[in-house]
């Protein structure tokens, strides 16, 4: 009966995770909007959910682990230091085996597709990254230009640049 059980709560676990990583993905969507119109505001709120999201991920899959481990010795199997779907799988019979294997289909799944909309999120912050750079490079030439160091102005940069050189050999 407690391999029944561990089997219906592995189950739910996994339901549970594949909707916590789906709606973590509708963040990720939301995020990619934020991004794009550069709403800073919008976008510390849902980084604020994205990590309550991981964090209820991170306990949801530590009780999987153990509801994991919990089944594998009933089986009387080994259980390694971090379970495993695959774990299961090897172990659990061929009726549990197939509903065990959709249910892990769809949480890959759910990862895949969060991975992928986190790769563009990614893209689109480097390029927003690119593009303060690239307006700051406009910007900074005609900054230096107009300010200048003591250094510079009574000529003795290059006697500290011999010093540094001479400090190094």
């Amino acid at each position: 009966m407690t391999n029944n059980m561990s089997y219906s709560t592995i189950l739910a676990l996994l339901d549970n995770l594949e909707k916590l990583h789906r709606s973590l993905l509708r963040l990720a969507y939301d995020k990619t909007a934020l991004i794009k119109s550069g709403d800073m505001e919008g976008l510390d709120q849902l980084l604020k959910d994205e990590q309550a999201h991981l964090a209820a991920i991170t306990q949801m899959d530590e009780k999987r682990m153990a509801a994991v481990a919990e089944y594998l010795k009933d089986q009387g199997r080994s259980v390694p230091l971090h379970p495993t779907v695959a774990n299961l799988l090897d172990a659990a019979p061929e009726v549990e085996r197939q509903s065990l294997e959709e249910a892990r289909d769809r949480l890959l799944h759910a990862i895949h597709d969060l991975k992928g909309q986190n790769d563009l999120n990614q893209k689109l912050t480097y390029q927003s990254l690119q593009f303060v750079n690239l307006s700051l490079d406009m910007i900074r030439p005609q900054m230096e230009s107009v300010t200048y160091s003591k250094n510079e102005v009574t000529g003795t940069k290059k006697s500290s640049e011999e010093r540094t050189f001479d400090s190094q050999a």
